[in-house]
């Protein structure tokens, strides 16, 4: 994608939720009851993580969202507030009901956007149901290992995913953090930034992906224009959706590059 030319997008977005809370304080001594790091909490941020993390990326790049999810997870991390380390993360993790789609879905939607981090909003039986009902272009990040049944989905996944997945599909992106992500045996290189925090670059990957591929028609410069906006993620501490102006510096640095 060259310009910031583009058309207004409507996305259904199925996947789990979770709430991720940052919980940030100062650690200046050891408890005298055992061994571990006193916490001296100062304050907390709230943010949407996984597929509603995903949602705030795709209505950054101005995109009409329909969020279908399940329950919702928690994750609290406590974060020293000197060194942004964490020190530890507290999960709460709910198990979500499968959703089903039995009917046929409204034309109205550019492509249908599956984030599933295994919680049990997404099944196999929910994607078959999708492409059944809906013509249009699917992308999928998964946890699941039987890739085969996402055939003719755009499927993403992580190079840890990657190396437990039992089977292939055709159209596998295959991202590998800083030495970029992988697409039908090419490489393709992710700008070099200097990496505060990696968590919810994925999401924001999968969001730039779709964005890009609905505005081109071509996955590779899809794939190009993810890695980029993956790499401003990475670079802020925490959950983060990119705003307008980290948008319009990955056209302007995609740009420079051409």
């Amino acid at each position: 994608m060259t310009t910031q030319q583009h058309k207004k997008l409507n996305i259904l977005l199925i996947g789990d939720s979770c709430i991720d809370e940052y919980q940030y304080g100062l650690i200046e001594r050891l408890s005298p009851e055992a061994p571990v790091p006193v916490f001296q909490f100062l304050r907390k941020e709230i943010k949407p993580g996984m597929a509603a993390n995903v949602k705030a990326n795709l209505e950054a790049f101005g995109c009409n969202v329909n969020f279908l999810t399940g329950d919702t997870s928690t994750k609290t991390r406590l974060i020293d507030s000197r060194s942004k380390q964490h020190i530890v993360r507290i999960d709460n993790d709910v198990r979500s009901t499968p959703l089903r789609i039995d009917s046929e879905i409204p034309g109205i939607y550019d492509a249908i956007v599956v984030s599933d981090y295994n919680k049990g909003t997404v099944s196999y039986e929910l994607v078959e149901d999708i492409r059944q009902h809906y013509t249009g272009p699917i992308f999928i990040d998964t946890k699941k290992t039987d890739l085969a049944r996402f055939e003719g989905c755009y499927v993403k996944i992580n190079s840890l995913e990657n190396s437990l997945a039992k089977t292939v599909c055709t159209d596998l992106i295959v991202t590998m953090g800083k030495q970029g992500a992988v697409y039908n045996e090419i490489t393709y290189p992710t700008p070099n930034v200097e990496v505060a925090d990696v968590c919810g670059a994925g999401d924001t990957f999968l969001a730039a992906l779709v964005c890009s591929f609905l505005n081109t028609q071509d996955i590779e410069q899809a794939i190009t224009f993810a890695n980029h906006a993956a790499g401003k993620t990475v670079q802020h501490s925490g959950v983060y959706a990119l705003t307008e102006q980290d948008i319009t510096d990955i056209y302007e640095s995609i740009n420079n590059r051409s």
